[in-house]
């Protein structure tokens, strides 16, 4: 982890993608666009055609995908792009967040004020789901860049304040502060929180990360899948689950 190399990054982001009147109306996502810029300064090995789609990065450690959400996407080109080559798949998770508003009218940007919504590396796996065949691919890894980050929102919404179903404006990276590599199976069960006692439910799980059920669900299903998790019985209609050592 560079934090010298990733403000440059995030410098250079924001002078290309920045509209006229400034952050809030970028007309690229920044966040996307500093990352890519961090891990591949050279605007050569960058957007690069191959296989019949368009790669991030394509360099000496391999092909870099950025996919800030959505995972549906990545399917194909995944299937594509494994074959030929190593690929990392860089997802950010906001650890510390910060909120900004913007006055649509005026371009006013408010002071920013820390936000209570912060993400945890286990909110990987709603997306990890939708990719689960192509993540068990021996040339797949994951690479979870641990950020801080600036999110600005109009106040174009409903309510006296205007902030209710406001529009969503841009995620400015702020600072790097982790990276985590998954590269075999058994790296995903660092995912799963120390505290989580075993055998356990998807309920138990949901409530030991403090995140939806259907998350936790997502979660098991993966872990499962990838063979780093077993059953080991039920508990009414319901599986119980521990971690598998399938160390050598």
């Amino acid at each position: 982890m560079d934090q010298e190399k990733f403000q440059a990054a995030r410098e250079a982001a924001l002078q290309r993608t920045k509209g006229e009147s400034g952050v809030g109306t970028l007309s690229e996502k920044t966040l996307h666009a500093t990352l890519k810029a961090y891990y591949e300064p050279d605007f050569e090995s960058r957007e690069v055609s191959l296989g019949g789609y368009v790669a991030d990065i394509v360099g000496e450690n391999g092909i870099i995908e950025i996919q800030t959400r959505g995972f549906e996407r990545l399917k194909d080109k995944l299937d594509a792009f494994l074959e030929a080559a190593r690929v990392t798949v860089v997802y950010p998770i906001v650890r510390q967040r910060w909120l900004s508003w913007i006055d649509p009218e005026t371009g006013e940007v408010s002071p920013r004020k820390k936000s209570p919504k912060k993400q945890i590396p286990f909110d990987v796996f709603p997306e990890l789901y939708k990719i689960k065949k192509q993540m068990q691919h021996p040339n797949f890894t994951l690479r979870l860049a641990v950020l801080e980050s600036t999110d600005y929102r109009y106040l174009d919404g409903y309510g006296a304040q205007k902030k209710i179903r406001s529009t969503r404006g841009e995620r400015v990276p702020d600072a790097l502060l982790e990276e985590i590599e998954l590269t075999s199976p058994m790296d995903y069960l660092a995912l799963l929180p120390d505290t989580l006692e075993e055998p356990f439910t998807t309920k138990t799980l949901a409530k030991a990360v403090k995140r939806p059920v259907a998350h936790a669900q997502a979660a098991v299903n993966v872990l499962y899948t990838i063979g780093v998790l077993e059953r080991v019985g039920r508990e009414k209609n319901t599986y119980l689950y521990c971690r598998k050592d399938i160390r050598v």
